[in-house]
């Protein structure tokens, strides 16, 4: 369906060990006495090993053994997953389903049953279904079949569109505060603002490519805020380029949005590519901005 003006859709390596009970040069140590390497108390005549008694730690030389215990080992990981935060991503598919609008949602395997956020989107007027739920790695991928409550159709008006991100990013910043760090609402709304700065550090990537004989293909990829995809699909129709369909991708602080365009049911022409990029590069403008169009 062809949309203008307002109207689219958009362990490390294993180590063989010989136990410290085992060789014959292991001090003797009560059973309520272990090993850790300083200061030291104990010298083997092997080079590159030394014991003191007080960690369960053998330490040794690169001419030596080289281990650590299990525990250390994973409390070490455990502190470094407590420092992760994984990457945001809120798609929104009017491709794959002619029926519905997707919206796929995911942050790493954080996730739960997200009833809170099909609740926020009901509140919309939407009618929402949980489809299927994937894991990728260590990421849980939760999709969304959205239609509008009083037609049953799928979701065309970019107002909504908008109002839907807006919603799933909001309730992210609500459930798991942590994602504000990756987030460009993170910086007025979350507990924690971004440290890329989203004027500064983040540069915007135009591209018009052919796709079909009867439509193009725009490519932007830019720094998300509040109202960036109604202003995109604003400036494009106000050169009267229809949007056939697109796909919105919000990964963190990035927006990365694809759009089906064509004018008079034809693929744009270089002229016609050009402006289009000009105008929306006026509108993205940011310090680097790379422009192709072909």
């Amino acid at each position: 369906m062809a949309l203008a003006n307002t109207a689219f859709f958009v362990s490390s390596s294993g180590l063989r060990r010989s136990r410290i009970s085992d060789l014959d040069f292991a001090p003797q140590l009560s059973p309520y006495e272990s090993l850790t390497f300083f200061p030291v108390r104990y010298r083997s005549t092997q080079p590159g090993l030394a014991f003191s008694r007080k960690k369960n730690i053998l330490h040794a030389s690169t001419d030596g053994l080289n281990a650590i215990d299990s525990t250390s080992l994973q409390m070490q990981k455990s502190d470094q997953d407590a420092d992760y935060i994984p990457m945001p991503i809120v798609l929104i598919d009017q491709d794959s389903d002619s029926d519905a609008t997707i919206v796929q949602l995911s942050f790493g395997d954080r996730l739960g049953a997200l009833i809170d956020t099909m609740n926020a989107l009901k509140d919309l007027g939407l009618d929402v279904s949980k489809g299927t739920v994937s894991t990728e790695g260590s990421v849980k991928q939760t999709n969304f079949f959205i239609t509008l409550l009083d037609t049953g159709r799928k979701v065309e008006d970019p107002d909504m569109l908008e109002r839907i991100r807006l919603t799933i990013i909001n309730n992210l910043l609500k459930y798991h505060p942590e994602s504000s760090v990756q987030l460009a609402m993170g910086e007025a709304f979350g507990i924690k603002a971004p440290e890329k700065k989203l004027d500064v550090d983040i540069a915007t990537h135009i591209r018009v490519k052919e796709d079909e004989p009867k439509r193009s293909l725009l490519c932007i990829e830019t720094a998300d805020r509040p109202g960036l995809l109604v202003e995109i699909i604003k400036i494009i129709a106000d050169i009267n380029i229809e949007v056939e369909s697109a796909e919105i991708d919000t990964e963190g602080l990035v927006a990365k949005d694809k759009f089906h365009v064509s004018y008079r049911g034809a693929a744009l022409n270089s002229s016609l590519s050009q402006v289009l990029v000009n105008c929306l590069r006026y509108y993205l403008r940011r310090p680097e901005t790379d422009i192709d169009s072909y």
